[in-house]
């Protein structure tokens, strides 16, 4: 039985507060058969280095208006089997009052508790649905389809927030900045990894 290796990021948000992709991501993900990445890509060049590791299948997010050639929601088949890449975010109105009460909370309110369910009911007949837009890495077993978000390869720390404020945002995202900075509990940066078979998924978290 063949077995295909996928590589998943999200998130990579490059070079919009990144100057380049770390160089773990190169190598976990090295010797893959394809790379699914679920949005926030924010930059043509961060595809060109993840093409240099294998063929690359991205969707837009909400960080990507300069990328329009990039769909909302893409299938691949792979093994026979049907995965779904999408970002995951929702309207403004669901989104922006979640992140205001992410953000006074510091972190401990968590605003995306629904997205797997509402995930399902769009795309019921998928073996697998890949997506990004939390920064949190998630393997997703309790109904179908499998619901997997590799987490981002970019994170809000005190340091990689400190170092946007010295970009000098804007005047809403230097707001929102200034309560973030204080946040002490974040994930750390991740990418995945699926093997797939013909009548297996195997969904990985790999720290970089």
């Amino acid at each position: 039985m063949s077995v295909a290796r996928i590589g998943v990021v999200a998130d990579t948000h490059c070079p919009e507060f990144t100057d380049r992709l770390p160089d773990r991501v190169f190598e976990v993900l090295a010797g893959v058969d394809l790379i699914l990445h679920a949005g926030d890509v924010n930059g043509q060049t961060t595809l060109e280095e993840l093409a240099r590791i294998a063929p690359v299948e991205a969707v837009q997010g909400d960080h990507d208006g300069g990328m329009a050639s990039l769909p909302p929601h893409r299938e691949v088949v792979v093994e026979g089997r049907r995965i779904v890449v999408v970002h995951g975010n929702r309207s403004r109105w669901l989104e922006e009052p979640a992140t205001f009460l992410w953000t006074v909370s510091l972190g401990h309110y968590q605003p995306h508790g629904g997205l797997p369910a509402s995930l399902r009911r769009r795309f019921p007949d998928a073996d697998l649905i890949v997506h990004g837009h939390t920064h949190q890495p998630l393997i997703d077993t309790s109904g179908r389809p499998l619901v997997f978000n590799p987490g981002g390869v970019y994170q809000w720390t005190p340091a990689t927030t400190a170092a946007r404020l010295r970009q000098n945002p804007g005047w809403f995202e230097w707001s929102w900045l200034q309560v973030a900075r204080h946040i002490r509990k974040y994930p750390s940066p991740t990418v995945g990894i699926l093997e797939v078979t013909s009548t297996t998924i195997e969904p990985e978290i790999v720290a970089l």
